[in-house]
């Protein structure tokens, strides 16, 4: 049976980076929901067009938008095995649809990584974060500044801040995950497949207490 991990976290908690990392541990494919909807974006489709209008408000796409997308995307060779779910479900109405989808592709949610952090922190990460214009690297003004203000290190292209990681769009961002995404900790809590992560460790412990956690 294919293996599929929900890995929650309000915005700027670092789910990005570590399903990453969880994706070269485990074999899964990574799937986020914001790197298929830049993807859109970026090349003018419909649904790119629509979620646009959401995301530069720091709102939530609508659910049948995001769930056409993960379809598709869960539909391709490569997520045979089963992938690490990054940003989807985002409300429990999603979290249903994705309940009925897996069981056609032979799977299921088994485990739900919840990695936690103040909201202080989250705001600090997230405003002060830079995103490279030609391939999505991310930087940090404190945790992770480039060489060189506003160029990317690894390919020379600038880099400018999203209209989702601007202040005010930060904390409206946090505000709706509170609202809307949240519930979906008691949804899997109650399902017995959740496991809260401390996100205000470094990186690596970070990442340990994932993957050993996982394992269990």
């Amino acid at each position: 049976m294919a293996t599929f991990i929900v890995l929650l976290g309000p915005p700027g908690v670092g789910k990005g980076t570590q399903a990453k990392i969880m994706a070269e541990e485990t074999g899964l494919v990574h799937i986020s929901s914001g790197d298929l909807f830049r993807e859109n974006i970026k090349g003018q489709t419909e649904l790119g067009k629509l979620a646009q209008t959401y995301i530069g408000r720091g709102e939530l796409v609508p659910d049948n938008l995001t769930i056409a997308m993960i379809r598709e995307r869960l539909a391709r060779p490569d997520c045979k095995a089963g992938a690490i779910l990054d940003g989807f479900p985002r409300t429990t109405t999603q979290a249903d649809a994705l309940e009925k989808m897996l069981g056609e592709f032979n799977g299921k949610v088994n485990k739900v990584p919840y990695i936690t952090a103040s909201e202080k922190v989250l705001v600090e990460r997230l405003s002060g974060r830079w995103t490279c214009r030609a391939n999505g690297h991310v930087y940090h003004d404190k945790l992770n500044p480039p060489k060189q203000a506003t160029v990317c290190d690894l390919d020379g292209s600038e880099l400018y801040q999203r209209d989702d990681d601007k202040s005010d769009t930060v904390v409206r961002r946090i505000q709706v995950y509170l609202e809307q995404t949240a519930p979906l900790i008691t949804y899997y809590r109650g399902r017995g497949n959740l496991i809260e992560i401390n996100g205000t460790q470094n990186i690596r412990d970070v990442t340990k207490s994932l993957l050993s956690a996982l394992k269990k």
